[in-house]
């Protein structure tokens, strides 16, 4: 892998030092990741011998204090840099998982998961400055397009993995896989050691000024309007997990292994061409805005289909195509808004301040996480099409936010590449 020398590549990218040493302990984190996420309730029963109501109360009380951790993850950044803390947070899950299997009694649970759900949910924050910090441009696009494709990919494999496990040795293998899970945030810990941050970009008027605290952010009116798009669109990202399989079960009254089928379908898809989508976005020097909006249009265009499919409610086979595709275009929508979105905060960041800019950044995701179940079931109680309805007004909305916010940004955050340099290299291409 070349040493990113601040010069483009043919494709008018800059490589990073280190990348495949990145993108493999993110796949191999994903796959610890996705060893335990699916069971987590039954995970953490059999690993702690809790009941199953306080290993649920547990999870839910340090999954809010993560939260409120986040805001400091993104000054610890700023204060420490992106990798270093990264690292912090993949030692603090390592540990977390080797002493699970002795926390049997609720306080020590309570005291690991809580360290653990700190660690977790900050995690994200961290991963995304990371990115900021070792890439610059379009090579910052790449990174989130690989990182998505390697975690959706990763955690299917640690589904799959710990199920035959499962299946080959029982419940009691649980203790084991926790041990697997730390053994893979510890190599993921190393390999990502191994990436360079680039040079941080001091030019301009803020220059050598001591990095700002959180009201910076509060005054930056245009980050927080992209902030407030991206909840739109966060609420689009639950739709698939939250409000797809009891929509499904109570007003299609279909077999619930359409869920099963839809979750497969968009996980295969996730994994298999979502650096081939992002590449061809990219390529065609789309700013970040307008591809970010365009994602956000295929979302607005699968949860219509949606309303149409709960009116009209075909027949089983008729049904289940239509599903199929709903879900084609959805994950489409997915994969043009993911990369182009993720590298338009990180850019659209001013670097001293990046950590914190982040962490507000991804509190539109966690409070859409937080909401989306109550909201949904709430509104799917009305109507089963009401739902679908708000989502497809949510992401229209964000589409728009998109394309307004786009003269309000900084230019760089805009295009992965700046405009004469695209149309410099054009006609060399088209020669080619």
């Amino acid at each position: 892998m070349a040493v990113f020398r601040g010069k483009a590549s043919e494709a008018g990218e800059a490589k990073v030092a280190g990348e495949r040493s990145l993108l493999l302990g993110i796949g191999i984190s994903a796959i610890g990741i996705g060893m335990y996420v699916p069971f987590s309730l039954v995970f953490f029963h059999h690993v702690t011998g809790l009941s199953f109501t306080l290993v649920g109360l547990v999870m839910t009380v340090t999954g809010v204090a993560g939260l409120a951790f986040m805001p400091l993850a993104g000054s610890a950044v700023d204060r420490f840099g992106a990798k270093r803390v990264n690292l912090v947070l993949y030692g603090i899950r390592a540990l977390g998982f080797a002493l699970y299997p002795f926390a049997g009694s609720l306080p020590a649970f309570a005291a690991v998961a809580l360290v653990t759900a700190l660690a977790d949910r900050s995690f994200s924050v961290v991963q995304q400055s990371l990115i900021g910090e070792v890439a610059r441009g379009a090579a910052r696009d790449r990174l989130q397009a690989s990182t998505r494709a390697l975690q959706n990919a990763g955690m299917g494999a640690g589904a799959l993995l710990v199920s035959g496990v499962l299946a080959l040795w029982g419940t009691g293998a649980f203790t084991w896989t926790a041990w697997a899970n730390s053994l893979a945030f510890a190599l993921a810990g190393l390999l990502v050691g191994r990436v360079r941050p680039v040079p941080a970009e001091r030019s301009g008027p803020s220059a050598g000024r001591p990095a700002a605290g959180y009201r910076m952010v509060l005054r930056d009116r245009p980050f927080l309007g992209l902030t407030a798009a991206n909840f739109l669109t966060a609420l689009g990202y639950s739709a698939l997990s939250v409000l797809f399989p009891l929509y499904l079960s109570t007003w299609l009254a279909a077999p619930d292994s359409l869920t099963g089928a839809a979750f497969t379908l968009n996980t295969a898809l996730c994994a298999g061409i979502g650096v081939l989508v992002a590449g061809r976005v990219r390529r065609s020097g789309a700013r970040r805005t307008r591809s970010a909006a365009l994602g956000a249009l295929l979302f607005a265009a699968a949860f219509a289909g949606q309303i149409v499919l709960g009116t009209l409610r075909p027949g089983q086979s008729a049904t289940l195509v239509a599903l199929l595709v709903i879900v084609v275009v959805y994950t489409l929508g997915e994969l043009v808004h993911s990369p182009s979105g993720g590298a338009l905060s990180v850019s659209a960041a001013p670097e001293p301040v990046r950590g914190r800019y982040l962490a507000t950044y991804q509190l539109s995701y966690s409070l859409a996480t937080a909401l989306a179940p109550s909201l949904f079931t709430a509104l799917l109680a009305v109507d089963g099409r009401l739902p679908w309805a708000v989502l497809t007004a949510a992401a229209l909305g964000a589409a728009l936010a998109l394309l307004r916010l786009e003269r309000h940004l900084p230019a760089e955050a805009v295009h992965a590449e700046p405009p004469a340099a695209a149309a410099a290299r054009r006609p060399a291409t088209a020669a080619a």
